[in-house]
C-alpha cells in the first residue's frame, strides 16, 4: 500500500474546517470499523447525505475525492447519495481538480502532495502525472467547476454557495 497523508496526520479541526461554509459534515469512525457509505471499502471515505464519513486511518486524498463529490452534485443527488457518489467524466475530472485546489486548504497536505498522493495511489491522467494533468490539459474542468459556481474565473475556489437549501448541521 503507498505511503501517502492520513487523516490522523491532519489537526482534527482542519478537515472539517475546510468544509465549514456547507452543508458537509465529517465523522471520524473508530478504528477498525467499517466506513459507512465507503463504495470502495477498506479504508477509503464514505459518503451518506450530508456526511463524509472517515477514520484516522483513511487517506486524505480519499475524504477530499468524495467530499468534491458531495460539492459538485446538485440537491436532487445529496439528498439519495448513499455510497456512490455517480457522476460522469466531467464530474470527475471537476472532482480530481477541486481536490486539488482543496489541499491547500489543509496545511499538512497542500497542493504537492495531493500530487504526489494522487500518483501514487495510481489515480491516471493521459499527461502521466496528476500534476501535469492540472498545470497542462484540465481547461475543460476548470471551465466545468466555473459552470457550477464551484471556481471563480481568477482560479478561486467558491464553496459559500453550496447547498444552500440543505440543512446545516
Amino acid at each position: 500500500m503507498p505511503e501517502v497523508l492520513r487523516c490522523r496526520d491532519l489537526a482534527p479541526e482542519h478537515l472539517q474546517a475546510l468544509f465549514a461554509e456547507t452543508p458537509l459534515r465529517v465523522l471520524t469512525q473508530a478504528p477498525g470499523e467499517t466506513i459507512t457509505g465507503s463504495y470502495w471499502g477498506d479504508d477509503e471515505a464514505g459518503l451518506v447525505g450530508h456526511t463524509l464519513y472517515v477514520r484516522a486511518d483513511t487517506p486524505v486524498h480519499s475524504a477530499l475525492h468524495e467530499a468534491c463529490h458531495y460539492l459538485c452534485m446538485d440537491d436532487a443527488r445529496r439528498q439519495q447519495l448513499d455510497t456512490d457518489a455517480g457522476g460522469d467524466y466531467d464530474e470527475e475530472n471537476g472532482v480530481c481538480y477541486l481536490q486539488i485546489l482543496l489541499a491547500d486548504g489543509l496545511p499538512e497536505m497542500g497542493r504537492d502532495r495531493m500530487f504526489s498522493d494522487m500518483d501514487a495511489w495510481g489515480y491516471t491522467f493521459r499527461l502521466g502525472s496528476a500534476q501535469r494533468w492540472f498545470e497542462d490539459d484540465a481547461g475543460d474542468a476548470q471551465q466545468w467547476l466555473q459552470q457550477k459556481g464551484l471556481l471563480r474565473a481568477d482560479g478561486g475556489v467558491v464553496l459559500s454557495g453550496v447547498s444552500p437549501d440543505a440543512p446545516r448541521l
